[in-house]
């Protein structure tokens, strides 16, 4: 494995690790959109990380949904309609409050979001098992401090789910 070079001059380790952290984002964000593969024509990357959020919290409401994708309630509506169209989910009535309406998977949904996962999941222990021990626990270190400083609790490697939860 090639070494990288050692930080330009006037780069300070915060914009070293930055540009790190911003290429590896870029690697997992390339293997998210290869994870799609079958699944393209029906679900854009938006849409998918819809579909996560639904699988991680199983009935939503339109509002929350909108929130913890940090888009408006009418592009959430726009996104669900089209998930709606395409058999992934689907709108019912509150079981406790007739007026609200929820949104769930599908059980094709369901299955759209293992399919991707696996994949993604396949994709990326291929990338590294390329490392060496020492370098995949070192990565192990360093991912876990820095999702700490972001606030991001661990993901239960039976539920991993591309795009994260919700």
């Amino acid at each position: 494995m090639a070494e990288h070079a050692a930080p330009r001059r006037g780069m300070d380790d915060v914009d070293a690790v930055t540009q790190a952290v911003l290429t590896a984002s870029r690697l997992l964000v390339a293997v998210s959109a290869r994870s799609l593969g079958e699944v393209e024509e029906r679900v854009t990357l938006p849409q998918l990380r819809m579909l996560v959020v639904l699988s991680t919290r199983g009935a939503t409401k339109l509002v929350v949904l909108a929130e913890l994708l940090q888009v408006a309630p009418s592009t959430a509506m726009r996104m669900v309609d089209r998930l709606i169209t395409a058999g992934l989910a689907l709108r019912q009535a509150n079981p406790d409050n007739r007026r609200e309406t929820l949104l769930q998977l599908t059980d094709e949904g369901r299955r759209t979001v293992e399919e991707v996962t696996a994949r993604r999941r396949a994709e990326i222990s291929a990338i590294v098992e390329r490392l060496t021990p020492a370098q995949r626990a070192s990565l192990i270190k360093a991912l876990t401090a820095f999702n700490e400083a972001g606030g991001e609790p661990p993901v239960d490697a039976a539920e991993a789910h591309p795009l994260g939860g919700g």
